[in-house]
Order: structure tokens, then C-alpha cells, then sequence
């Protein structure tokens, strides 16, 4: 799952229309007319429901950087709505009947169990065949558009050097000090359970693991983003997060650092968790949706993910080597990426959350 990430239980309900800013040059098309559900096709804007992480309260987010570009490129003006992943696909899903939103942006699983509940029409935007296979799914209903990684941080200042393994969270150090955001409601959240059954070799002793962490651990939050600025202050020692986040927040806080937690006398790991797009079904302005993918696939926005947010290109063509991507290369280096079955969590999520419930009393 790099960024100033808000509340992942507030919805910020944000427009992005801006003139100015940087103009990417990046040929814009629709890829066909507006459909039959475009049925504000005339009106120059376009909604993206969005997980956070991409937009800064500082307007120099990528988010902020590419919509001022798409916005003064084609004159649609960007209306943002934020707030976790899977808020984001629960907002969609009230309004199914009455559709919103033209474009949705989560973290796995909950790109795809929005595909899965028909949330999402078939759409490949224009740079698509650039993404890998395991970044996109087979019907065309969704891509990734920034590659992100699942990682902890650490207070520097307090901690001479990053936790190595998950069994030395349980020393009795770094009680009502370590928080991970709530699995099932946050992305980041979620990838703890899935990192955490792939680490243990399953779910019965992951969960053994978590319910043992649970004396540690503050409680609940549904924002990811609340814990690295509690991170950087020594409120927390460690919290959950992801790469691309905690890189971009660690810009302002320096107290923050990232790790990979390991098992006992294994290594460290991580899975992706990228920022995944699909154009919302019945979209009130699909053809404005379609523009905006292939905006935010073009090699102009995707060489900017790294300089600009913090994060990792989705297209594999794209290949920064600005000194934040050289930075993000040091990060990552001697850390084994798994790849997790996301057909299995999206069918089981709801039984993993619960058997986490369960564990840990939450």
C-alpha cells in the first residue's frame, strides 16, 4: 500500500478544480462516447472517491499536482471525496441506485470486492498495458495507477534502531505505545491481517500472534494517517502504514522511520498494496472518468509519482531515478515481496476480520 494521509472514518468532500499548476503533456483521449449512464455527460467535472494517501492538505500532493494538470489540460473540474478503502466501496455501494462517483480509488482487497459487487465497468485506460498483470485485473475493470508497498513505522528518536521481528512487539516496552489501524475498514489495516497470516503460516496462529499484541496495542483506529504524526511525536513507538505514505510524511517528520517486521528467524516481508483506479458502473460522467485514467496513466503523471509522492510508478516503462526513487530503492532493498491470493481474501475477508474480532475482543 507513500502523501498526507486524512481521516480514514472522516469523508473530505474536496474540489480540486484548479487553474495552473504543472502542465503534463500527455494526449488525452476518451477511448469512445460517453455511455447510456452518462447521463450529466454535458457537465465538465468528474468525482473520484479516493482512499487516502495521494493528496496533501498542503496542495503538493501527486493528487494535487496531476488534477491541476488534468484540470487546465481538458477544463473538467475534479471533485474529490476521501476516506478509507473500504469506506470508500460503502459510500459506492449505498449509492448504487444513485451513482456518484465516476472514479474509485482503493488498496486491495477492496478494489476487488468493489469489482466483485458489481461496482465497476470495464475500462482499460490508455498506458494500461504497461501495468503488470498482478497490478490489474483480467476483465479490465481496474488498474493500478501508483504502486505502494505495506510497512511499520518506528520513532527514531526513542528507538536506537527498528524492531526486527513481530515477537519483539510483545515486549512489555512498547505497551499502550504500538497501534495498527482496524483491519476491514482500513487498507493498511486489512494488510496487517494479511501480512501477518503469511508471516505465521496461517490464520489460527496469526491470530494466536495478534491476540498476544493486543495487550500492547492502544485499541482501534479507523485512519492509518493519525498514526505516523503520533509516531513522530513519541505518543506511539511503533504504528502500521505503508511506503509511499510514511516516505512522503516522513518529509515533515523526521522522527519517523520504516520497517518490515519479520518472523522470528525469517525475513523481512511486505506485499504490494497499490493505489488500484476503475471507472465506477453508471458513472454520471464516464467519459470525463475514462479522460482522467489515462491521465493519471500517462508517462508524464507517472514519472511525477515518485518526485512528487513519494511512491512507485505503476507503469513498468516508467523507471525514475530522482532522488526520492533512489531512496525508495534503499528502503526496499533485502526485503523478500510475497504475493498474497487476493481471490481467497476478497471470498474469506469478512471471516478474517471476524476471527480477528474474535482474538483480540475488538
Amino acid at each position: 500500500m507513500p502523501s498526507n494521509r486524512n481521516s480514514r472514518h472522516r469523508l473530505l468532500l474536496r474540489t480540486a478544480a484548479v487553474t495552473g499548476g504543472l502542465a503534463l503533456a500527455s494526449t488525452l483521449t476518451a477511448c469512445g462516447g460517453a455511455s447510456s449512464a452518462d447521463s450529466r455527460a454535458g457537465e465538465k467535472v468528474v468525482t473520484v472517491y479516493s482512499a487516502d494517501g495521494l493528496k496533501s492538505d498542503k496542495g503538493d500532493g501527486w493528487y494535487d499536482t496531476v488534477f491541476a494538470a488534468f484540470t487546465k489540460k481538458t477544463g473538467i473540474e475534479v471533485k474529490y471525496v476521501e476516506g478509507g478503502s473500504g469506506e470508500m466501496v460503502q459510500r459506492a455501494l449505498r449509492e448504487k441506485t444513485n451513482t456518484q462517483a465516476d472514479v474509485l480509488v482503493t488498496l486491495p482487497p477492496f478494489i476487488q470486492q468493489a469489482g466483485g459487487k458489481g461496482l465497476l465497468q470495464a475500462y482499460r485506460p490508455q498506458g494500461s498495458d504497461q501495468v503488470s498483470g498482478a497490478n490489474k485485473a483480467a476483465d479490465g475493470t481496474w488498474t493500478s495507477v501508483v504502486n505502494n508497498y505495506f510497512g511499520f513505522v518506528y520513532n527514531k528518536k526513542e528507538l536506537a534502531e527498528a524492531p526486527k521481528t513481530w515477537e519483539e512487539l510483545l515486549d512489555a516496552k512498547y505497551k499502550g505505545r504500538l497501534q495498527y489501524s482496524t483491519p476491514g475498514v482500513a487498507g493498511d489495516g486489512t494488510a496487517v491481517l494479511v501480512k501477518s497470516m503469511h508471516d505465521f503460516g496461517g490464520k489460527e496462529p496469526a491470530m494466536e500472534y495478534l491476540k498476544k499484541l493486543q495487550a500492547n496495542n492502544v485499541g482501534p483506529s479507523s485512519s492509518t494517517s493519525k498514526l505516523a504524526p503520533k509516531t513522530d511525536k513519541g505518543e506511539l513507538l511503533v504504528a502500521n502504514g505503508d511506503v509511499q505514505m510514511n516516505f512522503a510524511q516522513s518529509k515533515s517528520m523526521p522522527n519517523l522511520g520504516i520497517w518490515f517486521p519479520a518472523k522470528d528467524g525469517g525475513k523481512p516481508t511486505t506485499f504490494a498494496l497499490p493505489y488500484a483506479a476503475g471507472l465506477v458502473d453508471k458513472a454520471p460522467h464516464t467519459a470525463n472518468g475514462r479522460k482522467l485514467l489515462d491521465f493519471l496513466l500517462s508517462e508524464d503523471s507517472q514519472k511525477l509519482v515518485s518526485e512528487v509522492g513519494g511512491g512507485f510508478p505503476a507503469r513498468t516503462d516508467v523507471k525514475p531515478t530522482d532522488a526520492n526513487a533512489v531512496e525508495l530503492t534503499r528502503i526496499m532493498a533485502g526485503v523478500e515481496v510475497f504475493e498474497p491470493d487476493w481471490a481467497d481474501i476478497d471470498q474469506n475477508l469478512t471471516g478474517y476480520v471476524d476471527a480477528w474480532k474474535s482474538a483480540t475482543g475488538s
